[in-house]
């Protein structure tokens, strides 16, 4: 009955904003007064975090010219991001599992066919990783005559990939879901081709080195792709458009982060997988020691999961909310909104 009676006004409150301070006012003290009673008699339910959720919006809302402690650019990133995705680890995860799943499925087909490696890489790069392995240089493909070049042509083309990833969230997922197919494949064929080979450890130590952060960051590109399906799909208590909106919003947030990502994986790939690729070579006199190379993936690893999965636990845990793009530490006691 206490759901019923108020649940009209809840949604108007959160769907429309008002200019007037009385009207401010009076939504605010109106809010107090239901939350006090919700967290005295169902301080469990999802009602009354939804109730302090839309005060606090109200709070931020009636605050919002106060000076900030610190600047836009360091909330951001500290605060923002990492809330932004603790709102979507469960997407995070279905992501990471269905690409998990699509390698599995290009590594059981290396296995039981190996004219599936060639279906899926072609010809021409199989035959060339043969010939590059029957010469004693089975990471030849590394190599360049001017890393600055390949450096550029890769962040380029790593970023306009996962733009397109993302961009197929509003195919409702579709064109994500295939671009993580075609990506796993070729991931599965590609790692198995060298296990086969009796290479995989040392491939671990040279591909990986730019892998780690380039396979992950399309994950995370991945998952901003269905953060917009997901708003197409299942927009809660907003409508569908408000829903899309917002979505496309956060998308675009992940998105700023991938950027300094890839270009990051694509300077270890056209320099640092280039100096590893000669210590499994021709050339190991000017390779790169592997344990150099152990701690630039266990780097590169550790930064992907506490940034994106651990970090944002943490702060969720110390009660900060993300509020109309604005950083709130609620306390969650008894009768108390903010």
């Amino acid at each position: 009955m206490f759901i019923k009676k108020n649940v009209d006004k809840w949604n108007a409150y959160q769907r429309t904003q008002t200019d007037d301070p009385d009207e401010t006012a009076e939504r605010f003290i109106t809010l107090v007064d239901d939350l006090s009673y919700a967290k005295t008699f169902y301080p469990k339910s999802k009602v009354t975090r939804w109730i302090n959720s839309i005060a606090a919006g109200i709070y931020q809302n009636i605050y919002q010219n106060k000076k900030e402690k610190y600047n836009r650019v360091f909330t951001f990133w500290k605060y923002e991001l990492p809330l932004l995705f603790k709102k979507y680890h469960k997407t995070l995860l279905f992501t990471f599992i269905v690409f998990v799943l699509f390698t599995c499925v290009g590594i059981f087909g290396s296995i039981k066919d190996e004219s599936f490696i060639r279906g899926v890489l072609g010809d021409g790069y199989v035959d060339m990783t043969e010939e590059n392995i029957a010469k004693g240089d089975p990471f030849g493909v590394y190599k360049s005559d001017n890393p600055f070049t390949m450096f550029v042509w890769i962040a380029m083309n790593n970023s306009f990939v996962a733009l397109m990833m993302v961009a197929g969230g509003a195919l409702v997922g579709v064109w994500t879901l295939f671009s993580m197919w075609q990506n796993g494949l070729m991931l599965g064929c590609f790692q198995y081709m060298f296990f086969a080979k009796g290479l995989g450890m040392k491939s671990v130590m040279v591909i990986w080195v730019h892998g780690t952060l380039e396979i992950l960051a399309f994950v995370i590109a991945s998952t901003a792709g269905f953060i917009i399906a997901q708003g197409i799909l299942f927009p809660a208590t907003y409508s569908r458009l408000a829903s899309f909106k917002t979505a496309i919003k956060d998308a675009l947030k992940v998105m700023i982060i991938l950027v300094p990502i890839f270009i990051l994986a694509a300077f270890f790939e056209s320099y640092v997988t280039h100096l590893m690729s000669n210590t499994y070579g021709k050339d190991s006199k000017e390779g790169m020691p592997v344990w150099a190379s152990v701690i630039i993936l266990g780097l590169s690893l550790t930064f992907i999961v506490w940034y994106f999965v651990v970090y944002p636990i943490r702060l969720h845990k110390k009660n900060y909310q993300l509020q109309n793009d604005s950083i709130l530490k609620i306390p969650l006691k008894q009768n108390e909104v903010v």
